[in-house]
């Protein structure tokens, strides 16, 4: 009996435990990914979908505005050199879709067309500035990358598509800094070029 009393103890201790960890939820809001093989003859565009969880939402009035989260994307080639940057605005219960080889490569700073691979990274805030970041949890995503199949001598390698959720990564007060002080320049610099570009929310790939 005391051994079935320890027993009951301890799996109600873990589903307490447990369920406590998933109600806290994941209190991100940066992250990072990959982007490989875009631009490529025969290959498949990739995808970049964001989600506003409604974590953000308030008791605004109906027909009112609320719970609106903003992603700052940034696009580095894999010269490790910042392409495009731009702010996406995600209403509360929305999805973004960006289209990789339209919306995050096609308006690079360098014109390079050749931009076939590289790295994303994403800040969700409250702001539609991609300069000055006001940093908001409630952004979650995935992204879409092309990977070639195993090289047969004699035959075209094909393009599969897997599909991964973003990256959680720590944000330090360097990185965003630079994040954005890059960000400033790729836009001044760029004069309409280095700005990627959003797609409507009911609009997907």
């Amino acid at each position: 009996m005391k051994k079935l009393g320890l027993s009951l103890l301890f799996t109600l201790a873990v589903t307490f435990l447990g369920g406590n960890a998933f109600a806290q939820g994941r209190n991100s809001f940066y992250y990072v990914t990959y982007f490989s093989n875009a631009n490529t003859v025969g290959a498949p565009d990739a995808v970049l979908r964001l989600i506003n969880d409604g974590d953000a939402s308030t008791s605004a009035a109906t027909g009112q505005s609320n719970g609106t989260l903003y992603a700052s994307i940034y696009i580095f080639d894999d010269g490790q050199a910042m392409q495009e940057c731009c702010n996406c605005s995600i209403s509360a219960d929305g999805m973004l879709s960006e289209s990789v080889n339209i919306n995050l490569t096609s308006n690079t700073l360098t014109g390079r067309e050749e931009n076939t691979r590289g790295v994303v990274k994403i800040i969700g805030g409250t702001n539609a500035d991609p300069t000055n970041n006001v940093r908001l949890t409630g952004l979650r995503g995935t992204m879409t990358h092309i990977q070639v199949g195993p090289n047969v001598p004699g035959i075209i390698s094909p393009f599969f598509v897997t599909e991964s959720s973003l990256a959680n990564a720590n944000l330090s007060t360097v990185e965003q800094q630079d994040l954005q002080m890059t960000c400033g320049f790729v836009i001044t610099l760029g004069s309409g070029y280095g700005v990627c570009s959003c797609t409507p929310e009911d609009q997907d790939f």
